[in-house]
This record gives C-alpha cells, sequence and structure tokens, in this order.
C-alpha cells in the first residue's frame, strides 16, 4: 500500500508499548504479586490490562477497593516493573523500534512554551520518569501521567489533557498507541489514531479502529514542520 503523508499540530504518543518496552519487567511485577493476591491469573490480565491505569487494573483484578491502600499498591507495583525489568537476566527497560529516530527528531521541540509533542501515559508519574530514565527518553514538558485525570484510558481526558498543554486542538493531534484502550481513547478525543502492533495482535488493534495500522514506530516518519508543528508519513503493510 502506498505511504500516508499528512500534517499534525502535536503528536502524542502512549510510553509502555509505544516507546518503550516494560514487558519483562510487567510479567515480573505481576509474578511478584501473585505471591499477595494469589487468585489472580497473570496470563489472562497480561492479555487484556495493558495501557489501563494500575489503579484501574489492581481494583478490577486483584479487588482493592480502599483509596489509599489503591494508591500505595499502584507505587509499589510500577516500581516493582523497574526493579523486576532486571532480575533474573531480563534485558532492562528499552526504546522499541523506530523510537529512537522519532525521539532525535522531536527532541528539539519539546520545551514549552509550544512543544509539538506530549507523552500521556496512564502510568504513574514516579514510575514512567523512572522508565524514560531507563530507556533514555528525554522527558517532554507536556507530560500526562496517571494522577493528572480523573478517568484514565479508555476515557478521553490523557489526551485531551495532552493536547491542551501542547497548546493545540485534539482534532489536529495524532496519538500512538499500542492498546485498544489507549486507541478508543484517542478516537474518544477527536484525535487521528496510529495503531502500533507491539503488544496487541492485529484482530485486537483492529477491533478498536485506529485510522492506521502498523508494526511499530518504525514504520512512522516524523519531521518537524518549518511552519510548525509535524509532517506524518504511515508506510502502511
Amino acid at each position: 500500500m502506498p505511504a500516508v503523508n499528512f500534517h499534525v499540530d502535536a503528536v502524542l504518543f502512549d510510553m509502555d508499548g509505544t516507546l518503550v518496552n516494560s514487558m519483562a519487567g510487567l510479567v515480573g511485577a505481576w509474578e511478584l504479586f501473585k505471591q499477595k493476591y494469589p487468585d489472580i491469573n497473570v496470563e489472562d490480565i497480561l492479555s487484556s490490562a495493558h495501557g489501563v491505569r494500575t489503579v484501574d487494573n489492581l481494583r478490577k483484578y486483584c479487588g482493592i477497593e480502599d483509596p489509599e491502600e489503591l494508591t500505595s499498591e499502584a507505587l509499589r507495583f510500577e516500581m516493582a516493573i523497574v526493579t523486576e525489568s532486571t532480575s533474573k537476566g531480563r534485558p532492562g527497560i528499552l526504546k522499541l523500534p523506530g523510537v529512537a529516530d522519532a525521539m532525535q527528531e522531536m527532541s528539539s521541540s519539546r520545551h514549552y512554551p509550544n512543544p509539538t509533542w506530549a507523552i500521556c501515559t496512564s502510568a504513574t508519574r514516579e514510575y514512567a520518569l523512572a522508565a524514560l530514565a531507563n530507556a533514555g527518553i528525554h522527558v517532554p514538558d507536556a507530560f500526562v501521567a496517571a494522577e493528572d485525570v480523573k478517568f484514565g484510558k479508555p476515557a478521553p481526558d490523557p489526551y485531551i489533557l495532552g493536547a491542551e498543554k501542547c497548546g493545540v486542538k485534539p482534532a489536529n493531534c495524532v496519538v500512538f498507541e499500542d492498546a485498544p484502550a489507549g486507541i478508543q481513547s484517542g478516537n474518544n478525543a477527536g484525535c487521528k489514531t496510529i495503531g502500533l502492533l507491539t503488544t496487541h495482535t492485529k484482530t485486537q488493534m483492529e477491533a478498536a479502529k485506529p485510522d492506521f495500522l502498523v508494526p511499530d514506530m518504525s514504520s512512522v516518519s516524523l519531521k518537524l514542520s518549518q511552519g510548525g508543528g509535524v509532517d506524518v508519513t504511515v508506510e502502511q503493510f
């Protein structure tokens, strides 16, 4: 299929599964939590929980309802992702294919007052900052973490706030996501969406109805436009 070119005012990135591969640490964290919550099924959780806030997953799968306990357990879980990512010979938290080139192009436009990209993650701020540091990715000024919104993905709140932090309308943004819940969030916000096949099956991602579906970031080229914003090229397959 021919490449598709379009222009946006800002690019809104998910983090886990989009910019970084933290799957080894995620598996380790759920295995660690199974010691305290023996009824959880790690395999089932991994097939459906990606892209959703940790507090929402812990409420659903571990039955935690107390707000203070949810907050403390979510932080414990997410920091376990960092520590477990390198335990037992695991590879750590790494950039996904194509991300290094994208970050090299976009890095200079990450600061206020006119950033052209944001990270909008379902992770807590503390974990997200640690994960990005581990992967060697600069944190943009426009940054949205789990605690910044009342409702997480698939609600539109994270991407609406991300567009707001970039000073642009959601309709003039493109979202990069690896999870159905994230694609739904971007669609609900009115953004253009690009799905990545890094953590879910093609069938799962197609069901969320992204505008484009590609293997990973290496199928997309981002170029800062001299007139502002970003020119996007999508190599369809």
